[in-house]
């Protein structure tokens, strides 16, 4: 298997969202079930989304998302700080060292801008699905990466714990590396992807070893 680059998400995959989400209400509602306000805030933010890509309602970028998820959530404007897992600094460099890695989020590019600035992720590109005015599992989102990297699909890597993110990147073509997080969306018994894996390190491993 010939890979010129790896596509990582970033939501979920690379920094905890949901942690960071329950400790940003905790400091706007601390008399609040902080885990009940995680909820309202995702599931208003992964309905918005379906309803651009279904095309219920005219684009707008993450970041406004997030603004009215912290209404619905808290009646503020509190914005989330998003941490790296434990392995996600230490695992991009790693990987770096024989691929080119690429970002790819429903995050917009402000919003990206300061994940990646607090949460020390490095990338040789990052692409925002704001670039595509659509979201994540829009087939338009996955070709920006074709697009930036000039070569077949097959030839990418989608790095993501979310299965129906990586769906979405085999509908274009893409290969796909299914990594296990807390918070993902994992595989169901039809899913058919390249790779499972427990970690950074443990895809990394993968990587390296000769496939027939």
């Amino acid at each position: 298997m010939e890979i010129d680059a790896l596509v990582f998400d970033i939501l979920g995959t690379l920094v905890d969202e949901p942690a960071g989400i329950r400790a940003a209400v905790r400091q706007a509602a601390p008399d609040a079930d902080a885990d009940e306000l995680v909820e309202l805030w995702q599931g208003h933010v992964e309905t918005e989304q379906r309803r651009i890509v279904a095309g219920e309602r005219p684009y707008v970028p993450s970041d406004v998302l997030d603004r009215e998820a912290a209404q619905v959530a808290t009646k503020t404007d509190v914005v989330p700080k998003l941490s790296p897992w434990p392995d996600s600094v230490e695992g991009l460099a790693k990987l770096a060292e024989h691929h080119t890695l690429i970002g790819l989020s429903n995050a917009s590019r402000t919003s990206l801008l300061r994940i990646n600035a607090h949460a020390g992720l490095r990338w040789h590109h990052a692409l925002s699905a704001e670039e595509a005015q659509t979201y994540k599992p829009d087939p338009a989102v996955y070709r920006l990466a074709v697009d930036l990297a000039r070569t077949k699909p097959e030839r990418l890597l989608m790095v993501a714990t979310h299965a129906w993110d990586l769906r979405g990147a085999q509908s274009v073509g893409l290969r796909t590396a299914y990594v296990a997080r807390p918070v993902g969306d994992p595989p169901s018994e039809t899913d058919r992807f390249d790779f499972h894996a427990d970690g950074l390190a443990d895809l990394a491993a993968q990587l390296a070893k000769p496939r027939l």
